[in-house]
């Protein structure tokens, strides 16, 4: 067993649960074609910009790269691609802060 993570090599593993469970692999597969659709009102780049941002906000290596040189290739610029990644840090910051309310009331009155 290796102790590599996130090797190109790991999508046949992930195959392995296509055939373990393919009808709600199926049902993954029909969402995970969604960010590269051109039916809606967001247009591809766009589109692409915010899938960039959501793979860095759920820490996805896979779709960083795979959204990254989606958006490349839809002529979202490297600066562009840089602002999408920092907006997403600082969404993940806000809502670890916004939680934070969370942890004072879970902990109590005292101090």
């Amino acid at each position: 067993m290796t102790t590599e993570f996130y090797s190109a090599d790991d999508a046949k593993h992930r195959m392995e649960m296509a055939k373990l469970a393919p009808k709600d692999f199926d049902a993954w597969m029909t969402l995970n074609k969604i960010p590269g659709e051109d039916n809606g009102a967001i247009p591809p780049r766009v589109r692409e910009i915010v899938a960039v941002a959501v793979a860095h906000a759920t820490g996805c290596p896979y779709c960083i790269q795979s959204h990254v040189q989606k958006a490349k290739a839809a002529g979202v610029t490297k600066a562009e691609v840089a602002e999408a990644v920092l907006l997403s840090a600082a969404l993940c910051a806000g809502a670890a802060a916004a939680h934070g309310g969370l942890a004072m009331k879970f902990y109590g009155d005292d101090l």
